[in-house]
């Protein structure tokens, strides 16, 4: 499955702007916002737990963090801003919609400027 999504990624972006994460696939860090603790009303603790996710995301460099889902998107984009990453969090839907053409202006909120007005 990760295969598969990173094929996904890289059809999406361009194999030349893929970075991926290390540890990755079955060996990659949890986020620290699943299970309900995204609602779970401790969000100092949540933060401390996702501490190792976000410095495994500025390892990279990368300048978007791609999530595939809701809680990891929430995670991923409150840790960037608590410990400023500078980053910006996308859903893998965006970018697939941005790909195609079909990204509607109201969906663009977590996008940076350089992709905002992509196919507008």
């Amino acid at each position: 499955m990760a295969e598969d999504l990173r094929f996904v990624v890289r059809t999406v972006v361009g194999e030349e702007n893929f970075i991926d994460m290390f540890p990755n696939r079955s060996n990659n860090y949890c986020c620290g916002g699943g299970g309900g603790f995204l609602q779970s009303g401790l969000p100092e603790a949540r933060r401390a737990y996702g501490r190792l996710k976000f410095e495994q995301i500025m390892a990279t460099g990368a300048h978007y963090c791609i999530t595939p889902c809701h809680n990891c998107h929430a995670q991923v984009h409150d840790i960037g801003e608590h410990f400023d990453g500078g980053y910006h969090t996308v859903h893998l839907w965006t970018l697939i919609c941005l790909a195609m053409g079909v990204l509607g202006e109201n969906e663009r909120t977590y996008l940076g400027p350089d992709l905002a007005e992509v196919g507008l």
